[in-house]
């Protein structure tokens, strides 16, 4: 059965909380998996969740912060020790190539299972699937940091009464959706365009046109809200954004699920940046995100 969703491992900037495990974020898509910004704990955090090395085939790091990529060490030795039977490809900034490499081998194991590195050295494409096409944004931070965007290609729905209107049924409606007509009806005389989904993970940055470009017209976006808009001299100080930054970002680019995470452990109640997204102007679904919960994709 298709499954599209997030399921958050870690929500905590910086330092782990009681309550806040580092980053981590794991998108279900149709039958893959791909792995954000694996911090420390991270494999611990899948065993609670119940994600599975075998379900990863992608990871992705925004940047060589260790709330970020800490976690990479024991997930790539995991996949090796489960012998994961497919490649698992990772992304990550090319500038940052020396850290992938010690956090890669960080101790001695026994590789069974390709991991293919592809780092990401400027805006643009980086995979091309059947099921979506992945691109990368450069954002603003201290060192070196990209966002992800997934896009789901676009397909087509067929309408029953359209359908009906032509006398297609049975077998011939799946033959003109293969073949695109049928005798003189073409598919589009009996279906309209599906838009394919879209998702964006955007990590630690101020504001930027990278973020306005990930986000853009996204079915759910996971945005850093590190600070509350009180303190947002510090968020700029340290390349970050405020819950109303980020919320004001997602209601300029249309998004229809705004995921917020990555908190600062200053703040001790969460309905605060419910509060300052809503005062933003952002009026779509909202989630804040907590450890271990699982967020759909809004239907299609």
């Amino acid at each position: 059965m298709s499954v599209r969703e997030l399921v958050v491992l870690g929500t905590a900037s910086q330092v782990p909380t009681r309550h806040r495990n580092h980053n981590g974020y794991l998108l279900r898509w149709d039958g893959g998996g791909i792995l954000f910004d694996p911090g420390e704990g991270t494999q611990r955090q899948m065993l609670r969740a119940g994600v599975a090395a075998h379900d990863l085939d992608r990871i992705c790091v925004t940047h060589f912060h260790g709330d970020h990529a800490l976690g990479l060490a024991g997930v790539i030795q995991r996949i090796n020790l489960d012998q994961v039977p497919h490649p698992v490809t990772a992304h990550f900034p090319a500038s940052g190539q020396r850290f992938f490499d010690r956090l890669r081998y960080a101790t001695a194991y026994r590789e069974s299972v390709e991991l293919v590195e592809v780092p990401v050295a400027a805006d643009g494409v980086i995979a091309r699937t059947p099921a979506y096409t992945l691109e990368a944004r450069r954002l603003s931070h201290p060192v070196e940091s990209f966002g992800y965007r997934l896009t789901e290609p676009d397909g087509r729905r067929m309408l029953p009464e359209k359908l009906a209107a032509y006398g297609i049924e049975g077998p011939d409606v799946g033959r003109i959706q293969r073949e695109g007509t049928l005798g003189t009806v073409g598919i589009e005389d009996v279906s309209e365009v599906r838009r394919g989904q879209r998702f964006a993970f955007v990590m630690d940055t101020r504001l930027c046109e990278g973020v306005d470009a990930l986000a853009e017209d996204c079915d759910m976006l996971v945005i850093e809200s590190t600070f509350l808009d009180e303190d947002v001299r510090l968020a700029e100080d340290h390349g970050h954004l405020t819950a109303g930054q980020a919320a004001a970002a997602a209601r300029r680019a249309g998004v229809r699920h705004l995921v917020l995470t990555h908190f600062s452990q200053r703040y001790s109640d969460p309905d605060l940046f419910e509060q300052q997204a809503r005062a933003a102007g952002f009026d779509g679904e909202l989630t804040i995100a907590q450890d271990l919960i699982r967020v759909p994709l809004p239907k299609r």
